[in-house]
């Protein structure tokens, strides 16, 4: 299979400091659906994590279909403003929003459907016709070529286009792509031109040889195989070091590749590596879901239409299940976020947790909207 790079049309941006005017210009279309739809309830809102709270494994989990059901009215139209705010990622929103909206038998919008590496578009205007290269399970190139960056290649193809860059490879039980396969001037440009930046959005599946191209990549300025240059820039899309999956235990995240990564490339090079985290529990993210839920809010044209910079929640709950990512992050977003922990994921006790406590703990997501319904509604 012959390497790719996928090229797109370009995308306004700002600077990663101004996360907020991007997400209001992205959502204001994204949102237009929802026009001729009933005002949702505008005093509150809701943010949900996905992965050990709706569902595990793309199965439902904690009654989360017939809850996501409530929070729409009779019709099937949107009557309580929420989004998803997970670190999941390396597939479109568009793409997400489609499999949860199979999943729970409701409609979701792509702009209700926050990933960690969403807040990337901000860094188009930097890189947007910059060579870089995008790596974690999924679509990773697919996903920034969507936002809007120009010339992306996936370290797959990336890979593919140095021979025997992976010493394990005729190790590998799994199909890889081969030099000979690949188009000679892409082959040619990989060579030539240095990457600029190397993007994680999501989990590596091949961790031996990631780590092993990435190391290369970082320490000679972008051109494997050459003399030690300056670091490319490098982004990580969150830094979970574990999350709940189907097994039992927990698995181990990006946030553990990240480690990984660290620790060998600071054992091989004379600098320490240099990188940038997103994802929660930063605090920018839960600014990027308030924003979201407002211009949710303020899609749909009343009487006395308010703007998203206008509108002012008087509570945001937060439900997650891990307290260092999802409590942690509500906690440090302050007012007016509110935490519901989960035990259906990563937290499993049976009292609140010691270091991050939420405001309320609960068995399931079915739980905690039953909770913010009761509150917010029958008030």
């Amino acid at each position: 299979m012959s390497l790719q790079i996928l090229r797109k049309a370009s995308s306004r941006t700002q600077n990663p400091n101004h996360l907020s005017s991007i997400v209001l210009s992205k959502l204001t279309r994204s949102f237009s659906h929802l026009s001729s739809q009933s005002k949702p309830c505008s005093s509150f809102g809701i943010a949900f994590d996905i992965d050990g709270v709706v569902s595990r494994s793309d199965v439902p989990i904690g009654g989360s279909p017939q809850a996501f059901r409530r929070l729409y009215d009779d019709s099937g139209r949107l009557r309580v403003p929420y989004v998803f705010l997970t670190n999941g990622g390396g597939f479109l929103e568009s793409k997400r929003a489609h499999e949860l909206g199979q999943l729970l038998g409701v409609k979701v919008s792509p702009s209700q459907v926050l990933q960690a590496h969403t807040p990337f578009k901000q860094l188009v205007s930097k890189f947007e016709n910059e060579l870089i290269v995008a790596a974690g399970k999924g679509e990773p190139a697919a996903v920034m070529s969507n936002y809007g960056f120009r010339n992306v290649v996936s370290i797959d193809d990336y890979a593919a286009c140095f021979e025997n860059i992976d010493p394990l490879a005729p190790h590998k039980k799994w199909t890889t792509k081969h030099v000979g396969n690949l188009d000679s001037t892409i082959r040619d440009l990989v060579h030539r031109e240095r990457i600029q930046a190397a993007f994680i959005l999501s989990d590596p599946v091949d961790w031996s040889r990631d780590i092993q191209v990435l190391c290369d990549i970082l320490r000679t300025g972008g051109l494997p195989g050459r003399e030690i240059g300056h670091q490319p820039q490098l982004y990580f899309a969150h830094d979970d070091l574990a999350y709940q999956a189907a097994f039992p235990s927990e698995r181990f995240g990006l946030g553990a590749f990240r480690i990984a990564l660290e620790s060998i490339f600071n054992r091989v090079n004379p600098h320490p590596l240099k990188y940038t985290t997103f994802g929660k529990p930063n605090s920018f993210v839960f600014k990027n879901a308030e924003l979201a839920l407002k211009q949710l809010v303020s899609s749909v044209p009343v009487a006395n239409h308010e703007t998203a910079g206008s509108h002012q929640f008087k509570t945001l709950y937060m439900v997650g299940d891990n307290p260092l990512v999802d409590i942690k992050g509500a906690r440090q977003a302050g007012h007016p976020w509110f935490s519901i922990l989960t035990r259906t994921g990563v937290f499993k006790g049976k009292e609140n947790h010691d270091k991050f406590p939420a405001d309320l703990v609960v068995d399931t997501v079915e739980e905690a909207v039953d909770y913010v319904l009761k509150k917010e509604l029958t008030s």
